[in-house]
């Protein structure tokens, strides 16, 4: 297989050849940054707001070790085979068509969440500029500068990320000095919420709920990794810095500042450098949107209409239209919408987990062409116990009211789909059997 590919490309049709494998930093400095954003201070504020230092912990912890589990399987396999979520869906369950599927529910959930966080970057800088240039104009230019950037793919993006991150930190610091003057530390972790209490349950689903979407599209960055070793420490040091660090610093704020508005705290204490920190959350986190984005949108151009875009232009298209629907304020109305589609996406990872380290059903197939540099030569058809799992996965997190929703769908779909597959084998095995 060549390894050239046209710029912005990214092999998003492709497996990633080792000659195009990143080192750990290059990938992890994704992960992180894409944890550590000012939702994550939001979210933590939320839990300091409503339970006890303590309770805050393990809920955070509780919530973290589902999405380490979700993320490292996943982002095992997307390094192993060197493919991205929607195209590695094709050979774990989905088909050619079911990935499509994928690659839409991603890809919209993608770019919605970009012209939200556009809108967020750009109110910022309103804000920093005390309104002197336009939500509108600034709306404009922030969203096609995000876009230039994401065009030129995966090293990009680690080298962004390895500018903004600590950056991102280092305002943090500020933030964290100013709020805790005057309180020690023991006395913070001793002192009860000021907000209405919330269980672990109802807290270990907000983390898990947070970032399940990000669990699920590991693949498209892991599959830069050298070795499934570096996609452990990938997503354990993202876990430790940017789930568990910045959601328990923001529950010591909330604690401290006995409000759950940390972003209100962050730029009333902070000043310019707490504008920085909304800058540069929504920079980080709209990369990541506009990548995993385009390469949904080139899958399904692929799969539906044997059509092979560059992801360069396809990255140029979507963000244009993210950025216009940011400018407008529609994506306002959008937010309801998308938070549906997260329940809708962690059913797929329990169906792919299943397939690809259970079932094994295309593993010999995927071995067989890793071998040559190649994807396998024949996909099939989604299967109809892989949409039975789905909607009973999705009706689960939707509608059972107890545990944690989005694994509550995960688990749901993983059970389905993994007894409706060997009752299919074994119905295969009997007519074979009655044919002879």
């Amino acid at each position: 297989m060549a390894n050239k590919e046209s710029i912005g490309d990214d092999y998003s049709l492709t497996r990633v050849p080792q000659s195009a494998r990143q080192s750990l930093w290059s990938i992890t400095i994704i992960r992180v940054g894409a944890l550590a954003t000012i939702s994550q201070f939001i979210l933590g504020a939320a839990l300091g707001y409503g339970m006890t230092f303590w309770q805050a912990f393990w809920a955070t912890f509780l919530g973290s070790i589902i999405l380490q589990v979700i993320g490292f399987l996943l982002g095992y396999a997307g390094a192993r085979e060197g493919l991205s979520t929607s195209l590695l869906a094709r050979w774990t369950g989905f088909g050619r068509h079911g990935s499509s599927i994928i690659g839409a529910v991603i890809a919209i959930s993608c770019i919605g969440w970009f012209g939200v966080q556009n809108s967020v970057f750009a109110e910022g800088i309103v804000q920093a500029t005390n309104g002197a240039v336009s939500l509108p104009v600034v709306a404009t230019f922030t969203g096609l500068g995000v876009t230039i950037l994401v065009i030129f793919g995966f090293k990009i993006l680690s080298i962004t990320a390895s500018i903004t991150v600590p950056l991102f930190l280092l305002a943090v610091s500020v933030g964290i000095y100013q709020v805790f003057q005057g309180h020690t530390l023991t006395d913070l972790i001793g002192t009860a919420p000021a907000g209405e209490p919330l269980t672990i349950g109802v807290a270990a689903t907000m983390v898990a709920g947070g970032f399940i979407i990000g669990a699920v599209i590991t693949p498209d960055f892991s599959r830069f990794a050298k070795s499934g070793k570096d996609v452990f420490w990938m997503t354990t040091i993202g876990l430790l810095v940017g789930e568990l660090g910045i959601n328990l610093i923001a529950v010591l704020m909330a604690l401290a500042a006995r409000t759950s508005d940390v972003a209100s705290i962050m730029m009333q204490t902070a000043g310019w450098l707490g504008v920085l920190v909304v800058v540069l959350s929504t920079v980080k986190i709209n990369n990541l949107n506009l990548y995993s984005s385009s390469l949904g949108f080139t899958n399904i151009f692929d799969s539906v209409f044997k059509i092979k875009l560059s992801r360069g232009k396809v990255t140029l298209a979507i963000g244009v239209i993210g950025t216009v629907l940011s400018v407008l304020g529609i994506l306002e109305r959008f937010t309801e919408f998308l938070v549906l589609l997260g329940v809708l996406v962690p059913p797929v990872a329990g169906i792919m987990v299943v397939d690809y380290f259970i079932l094994k059903t295309h593993r010999k197939a995927l071995d067989e062409s890793r071998e040559k540099g190649t994807l396998p030569p024949n996909t099939e058809k989604m299967s109809m116990v892989t949409i039975i799992a789905w909607v009973i996965g999705f009706l689960a997190g939707y509608f059972i009211t107890f545990g944690i929703p989005s694994i509550n769908s995960l688990i749901m779909s993983a059970l389905i789909y993994y007894v409706g597959k060997r009752i299919e084998t074994a119905g295969k095995s009997n007519i074979q059997s009655n044919v002879a």
